[in-house]
């Protein structure tokens, strides 16, 4: 009996486990590369393939955002605008609870040698990555 309940209970740690977020340090990317922005900020929680499906998506609190429907969900139009302060963290995202996640505008101005203008830079070609994964 003792023996269950305690398999029982790391089972249940590990589940808990597997579904905690661990914050780590930004990482420097070339503020011209969306792509390699993309694989270093977002996959995580979006996947490569950005249909939502990243090793975190499991421990957000609503399902992540499928970002290759985001033109098919608006009219078949890309939502620039609307992506880029998603990224900036203009935008309230009730999938993650507060804005702690994607304000990447802030974690973009902290990276070293970051000016308003690399920042900008930063947003508009991780912008133009995300449109590049619309479903055709």
């Amino acid at each position: 009996m003792w023996k269950r309940i305690a398999l029982s209970t790391l089972a249940l740690s590990a589940l808990v486990a597997a579904q905690t977020i661990k914050k780590v340090p930004v990482t420097q990317t070339s503020p011209v590369d969306g792509k390699a922005m993309y694989n270093e900020y977002c996959a995580v929680c979006h996947g490569l393939d950005g249909r939502g499906n990243g090793p975190a998506a499991p421990a957000m609190k609503k399902p992540v955002t499928d970002l290759t429907k985001l033109a098919m969900n608006n009219k078949g139009n890309f939502p620039e605008g609307r992506v880029s302060h998603s990224i900036e963290g203009d935008v309230n995202l009730i999938s993650h609870g507060s804005l702690d996640m994607p304000v990447w505008g802030n974690l973009f101005k902290s990276l070293s040698g970051s000016t308003e203008a690399i920042v900008r830079m930063r947003v508009v070609n991780l912008t133009e990555y995300v449109k590049t994964l619309q479903t055709k």
